[in-house]
């Protein structure tokens, strides 16, 4: 079976810095879900779970993880799923996702988000992971493509041809990142275009946008200001292939104040009508 997809909306994190503004009510009207970061809530009592609850009571709200390790040759920590199902049961989030890439091995983790190779291998072990998790959990899970800055050696699929496979044959859903795909293909020169047309659209069940920096010899995935016009662009493409896609903003560095953020999600909007718009009006005809 496919990924069912649900359309939220657009949405925005939800962070400490804007606690206050968003228990008072300003985000009512403004965006239409929140993602929080799974792993902030995975605890037994406190502040943050009280404000969960609250912001429950008027969003839907999705779980995104940062801890899954889901490409790493270690077992599974159960210990951790658990506590994952638990805070899902508890909140019922529209979904559960997490990122495709390991991050852990012997048990330490490096707190970062590293690429895979995109192996006959490495998708094998990938897929029964992501199978074992799913079970877990009781629910479809998305994986979300990473920013890289290295590739293997080697005999490699693509990465989406990667990402693709993953998504059919583990039955799960994808969490497109449209900012990635741009970081990546100017990192290491392939073409986001193909990227898109190489993602099966049943399988998008979310899109992230973020901010970048440049570096000179390399793009960084920085998710500590706007997003640029290219990133708007392709999003537009992913847009008109994909439909209508929840979309999240990513705001986690010099985190501005909600009321801007909430204006870059906005934009969002803006600019997924304008490609609905592109879409039903069809190609230009020749003069």
């Amino acid at each position: 079976m496919a990924f069912h997809r649900t359309f939220l909306g657009h949405g925005v994190g939800l962070r400490t810095d804007h606690f206050p503004q968003v228990t008072a009510g300003a985000a009512r009207g403004r965006v239409d879900f929140f993602e929080v970061i799974s792993e902030n809530f995975m605890v037994p009592g406190g502040r943050p779970l009280a404000v969960l609850e609250q912001v429950r009571r008027d969003f839907p709200v999705l779980l995104h993880g940062v801890s899954l390790s889901i490409g790493a040759s270690d077992r599974l920590n159960i210990p951790y799923l658990k506590k994952l199902r638990e805070l899902a049961d508890r909140f019922s989030p529209a979904w559960v996702s997490d990122h495709l890439c390991w991050g852990s091995a012997g048990g330490n983790y490096a707190h970062d988000l590293l690429p895979l190779p995109f192996s006959e291998e490495a998708l094998a072990l990938v897929v029964a992971r992501v199978g074992r998790v799913q079970d877990l959990l009781g629910r479809q899970i998305l994986l979300e493509n990473v920013s890289s800055y290295l590739t293997f050696r080697g005999p490699q699929l693509s990465e989406w041809e990667f990402l693709a496979a993953v998504a059919e044959r583990a039955d799960c859903g994808i969490l497109l990142d449209v900012n990635n795909i741009y970081v990546s293909a100017r990192n290491h020169g392939f073409s986001a275009q193909a990227y898109l047309e190489g993602i099966p659209v049943d399988r998008v069940g979310q899109i992230h946008l973020a901010g970048h920096q440049d570096r000179g010899s390399y793009l960084f995935d920085s998710h500590d200001g706007p997003v640029i016009d290219p990133v708007w662009a392709l999003y537009r493409d992913a847009v008109a292939r994909f439909g209508e896609v929840s979309t999240l903003i990513e705001w986690d560095e010099q985190i501005p104040s909600f009321d801007r953020l909430a204006r870059e999600s906005a934009r969002s909007r803006r600019h997924m009508d304008r490609a609905r718009r592109r879409q039903k009006r069809g190609p230009k005809r020749a003069a």
